[in-house]
This record gives C-alpha cells, structure tokens and sequence, in this order.
C-alpha cells in the first residue's frame, strides 16, 4: 500500500477526534464524528475491507449522524461551560 497516504488519513482521523472532543457546539461535534467515520471508512477500504467499509460509512456516517442530529434538536447546542 501507499504509507503516505495511510499516513495522512491516521493524522487526519486522529485530528478529527480531537476537533470532535474540543469543539463546544453539538452540531459541529456531530460533524467531526462523520468526518471521523468516513476517514475509518477510507483507511478500511484501503486495507482491502471493503464490505466494512461500506457498513462503517453507512452506519457511522449516515444513520448515527441523523439520529445525532434528531437528538440535538430536542436540546440547547451549546455546553453551559
């Protein structure tokens, strides 16, 4: 495989996990959660998992970001802190 660019999908997942753990609005939390999943979708297909790819971008990106999204909007966006 290409290191490289396994190298710069790892940098970039661990820096959407960061954004998604500091970020203070919901909604942009939820955001960097996709972006989180679509990149361990690309690293797993890259790994030749193809089929957990695709159920990592369905299920981790599509379903669980509506249902956050339904969530959010049942309460403030915004932490207290």
């Amino acid at each position: 495989m290409i290191w490289w660019i396994e190298l710069g999908l790892y940098c970039l997942l661990v820096a959407s996990a960061i954004l998604a753990l500091q970020v203070r609005d919901l909604l942009a939390a939820v955001a960097a959660l996709t972006a989180y999943s679509f990149l361990a979708a690309s690293l797993l297909a890259m790994m030749g998992a193809v089929d957990v790819a695709l159920t990592e971008a369905s299920l981790g990106a599509g379903i669980t970001g509506v249902l956050m999204i339904a969530g959010i909007r049942l309460m403030r966006r915004r932490s207290e802190d």
